[in-house]
């Protein structure tokens, strides 16, 4: 469906409102999605992002600097998210030894174990996505974004 279906415009959109509103459209489709998958985990995307982050880790701490640096929603408050994993018991916190200022955050057991039950969910999720792309489309599509954020 055409973006101007979409929003009913009666007017013409120029190319550049035209992506614009396509890509705000199409980030809320794939959000409303992602946010349908990680409801039965009461997780956000936010907390989601923190956890696969941590994993990424491979058992070593990460500071709050070191999740912030890597976070996709770059506004997003990373205390307040990694306190709420801490409360589901997916992560610990602790202070580090060698810099008592610094606070270190892993993965628990019980948080490798929900991205473990959701990682084929996930993959669904963004296949369902890229499925009605072809391999070069796709290809087409990241180098398009990657060139647009650059």
């Amino acid at each position: 469906m055409k973006i101007e279906e979409v929003i009913k415009s009666t007017v013409s959109l120029s190319d550049a409102k035209k992506v614009v509103l396509n890509i705000i459209h199409t980030e809320m489709l794939i959000n409303e999605n992602l946010n349908e998958v990680l409801k039965p985990y009461d997780l956000s995307p936010e907390q989601y992002n923190v956890l696969r982050i941590l994993r990424g880790q491979k058992g070593k701490p990460a500071n709050m600097c070191i999740i912030q640096e890597r976070m996709i929603a770059k506004t997003s408050n990373t205390t307040r998210l990694v306190d709420k994993l801490l409360l589901k018991e997916f992560v610990t916190r602790n202070v580090c030894p060698e810099n008592r200022r610094k606070i270190e955050v892993t993965i628990t057991e019980k948080g490798l174990k929900i991205l473990e039950d959701l990682d084929p969910k996930i993959d669904d999720h963004e296949n369902n996505f890229a499925q009605k792309l072809t391999s070069e489309e796709l290809g087409i599509l990241n180098n398009l974004l990657e060139k647009y954020r650059n």
